[in-house]
């Protein structure tokens, strides 16, 4: 059974993105199932630290971006979704290539929600892990 009370496209959700950072890191929603989302990011000079390798930060941006588009998509037509917490424990380095951004729900609730975001390699190895607390709020 499908959590989304707002139907929303991948090229709705590649629109909303124009003009903010969500694009400026490329960041690509890729998938929406019944209960998940997924989206990619490259691993490159725009994301990487000095050293030549994913910046936790870029993971962290990752994990509120695809947490927040779930959030969204998950409350109630006609509110809107704010972060109120974004936590990340950074496990495995990367250097090129793309990672995978997964958000399931841990808590959908009328004035809170809670997302655990799993970001991945492409051998699917954990990269980093992050749960994302959100305030719905009535829309404007």
């Amino acid at each position: 059974m499908a959590i989304w009370k707002n139907q929303i496209s991948l090229e709705e959700i590649e629109q909303y993105s124009k003009n903010t950072m969500v694009e400026y890191l490329d960041i690509s929603v890729i998938e929406i199932g019944d209960d998940y989302i997924k989206a990619s990011m490259p691993v490159c000079a725009k994301t990487h630290r000095p050293m030549g390798m994913l910046h936790g930060g870029a993971s962290v941006a990752l994990a509120e971006t695809i947490g927040s588009f779930a959030a969204y998509m998950a409350a109630l037509p006609g509110k809107h979704c704010v972060g109120l917490e974004v936590n990340a424990n950074h496990i495995r380095s990367v250097e090129s290539g793309l990672v995978y951004a997964v958000a399931r729900p841990i808590h959908i609730g009328r004035s809170t929600q809670v997302w655990d975001v799993r970001i991945s390699d492409r051998e699917e190895r954990t990269v980093s892990v992050a749960r994302l607390t959100v305030a719905v709020l009535d829309g404007h």
